[in-house]
């Protein structure tokens, strides 16, 4: 078999293949066995159909037809082996199927040309000596009395409170009963909320549990007080019919609570945490909120020499290699929002899956440019991570996830992937110079994803809590 390559866009490899006379009689008359033994004539036995009579019945056309496919799918796979091409991905015919069975005869060579997706060649120009900016993430002392704080918020009690008016951060007891106006000059009565009444309702006074004008509206007032509270449906809203209108509820308030917090001590401590004293618990937070803002600043410092480093790439990408990126980020978006609670069969339509395929070839070709390159980077420094050092990792998920159906072998490849990059990455921050910059400084605005405003839709229509037409929100 003869075989000549050429070197096509996009990282294929174009094949010539010339299919030996001998061989191409010697499918044809398989096909002719074949055929005879599986297809139904009537008046025949299978197998004993007689030759002129099969292809009559079957026209010469279709079993050309079937002898050509198996030429084309064989002829590929010898070609590839042959001349010892990794090929990635499917081939692809570039001949046209029909001229070939026109012009395909026993007996006689057949050529026909294929191309098939290998792996890139990768050009790397300078990767040391880089010069960027990323930004530093201090640690912040103040994180640390937030989280106590939040723990003791969770943890206090309400009780009753007599005597004074409802302030903020109070929860209050009320009935209401809410209307759209009517407007100035119009006829008629106001028009009821659907689902906007309802009694004994706890709320929280804070300003973001309601609708703006509700919560400042019951603020002052003392209980067994009723009072009209205007109100204002932002736009947009989840119900589009109540979406910027006017709102003005009766609020009766029945009961005032405040919380009682615990107090800061060695038994909260031990309540909320493994902690004997609080003096622990906080040494404990401040350690692990002094690493988050280390991780962040080397997050940081390689994401910055990342963008840097593919500027000084080449690498023509295959299709295979893009649409295999792209469908691996779309199965782990519904995976995500599956696990949310979402329906991804809702969200996840043939058009919005069409976008998100698109929209996504960008980010994935960034992905594969910069696998490639850490992973070339890695090769030409003889960069590895130690098998121990693996081995360690692995048993502590395998501990830290026991009981949970786990795939050692795939978790030990994505761990070494993991370290591996890391290990380049530092490497490369170690050859290069990294300014750190304040926080916030290098931030630019990127725009929405599409995947996120699906999951802000769905969470709209499947969070009771925004749903202020049957709350009062």
């Amino acid at each position: 078999m003869k075989v000549t390559q050429e070197k096509l866009p996009k990282s294929q490899i174009g094949l010539s293949i010339e299919i030996a006379p001998e061989t191409t009689k010697q499918t044809y008359e398989q096909v002719v066995q074949n055929l005879s033994r599986t297809v139904n004539i009537p008046g025949f036995r299978k197998g004993k159909v007689p030759r002129s009579i099969l292809l009559q019945r079957l026209g010469t056309t279709r079993v050309k037809a079937a002898a050509v496919e198996e030429l084309i799918q064989d002829g590929i796979k010898k070609a590839l082996d042959q001349e010892k091409i990794p090929a990635i991905g499917q081939p692809q015919l570039r001949s046209t199927f029909d001229d070939l069975i026109s012009s395909y005869e026993p007996g006689k060579a057949l050529t026909f040309s294929a191309a098939v997706d290998v792996e890139p060649e990768i050009k790397i120009g300078n990767y040391t000596g880089l010069e960027v900016k990323a930004e530093e993430v201090k640690y912040d002392a103040s994180r640390i009395d937030s989280v106590l704080d939040s723990e003791r918020q969770q943890m206090g009690t309400l009780i009753p409170v007599e005597g004074r008016a409802a302030q903020m951060g109070d929860t209050a007891v009320v009935d209401f009963k809410g209307v759209i106006p009517k407007a100035e000059g119009e006829e008629g009565e106001d028009e009821p909320i659907p689902g906007g009444e309802a009694e004994d309702f706890q709320v929280e006074l804070q300003e973001d549990r309601f609708i703006p004008g509700f919560v400042s509206g019951i603020i002052g007032m003392n209980p067994g007080e009723t009072r009209e509270v205007s109100a204002q449906f932002p736009d947009p809203y989840v119900n589009q019919e109540l979406a910027g209108k006017p709102a003005r509820f009766t609020v009766t308030l029945k009961e005032i609570k405040e919380k009682e917090l615990p107090e800061l001590n060695d038994d909260f401590a031990q309540e909320v945490s493994e902690f004997k004293t609080l003096a622990e618990l906080r040494a404990s937070l401040e350690e692990r909120f002094q690493k988050e803002a280390s991780d962040k600043t080397k997050l940081n410092q390689h994401e910055a020499l990342l963008k840097e480093l593919v500027k000084n790439v080449e690498i023509d990408l295959p299709e295979t290699m893009i649409q295999q990126e792209v469908d691996a980020m779309l199965t782990q978006t519904a995976v995500r929002l599956q696990q949310q609670g979402m329906d991804v069969r809702k969200l996840f339509t043939q058009d919005i899956v069409s976008k998100l395929r698109e929209n996504s070839r960008a980010e994935a070709s960034e992905k594969i440019v910069r696998s490639l390159t850490l992973r070339e980077i890695g090769k030409r420094e003889s960069l590895k991570v130690a098998d121990e050092e693996v081995n360690t990792r692995v048993n502590e998920l395998m501990q830290e996830y026991a009981g949970q159906d786990i795939d050692e072998d795939r978790l030990r490849t994505v761990v070494e992937n993991d370290m591996l990059t890391e290990k380049i990455l530092d490497w490369l921050v170690e050859h290069s110079t990294v300014e750190l910059v304040p926080e916030g400084s290098l931030k630019v605005e990127e725009p929405e994803e599409i995947v996120d405003s699906l999951q802000s839709e769905e969470a709209q229509e499947t969070n009771p809590e925004t749903q202020t037409t049957e709350s009062g929100e």
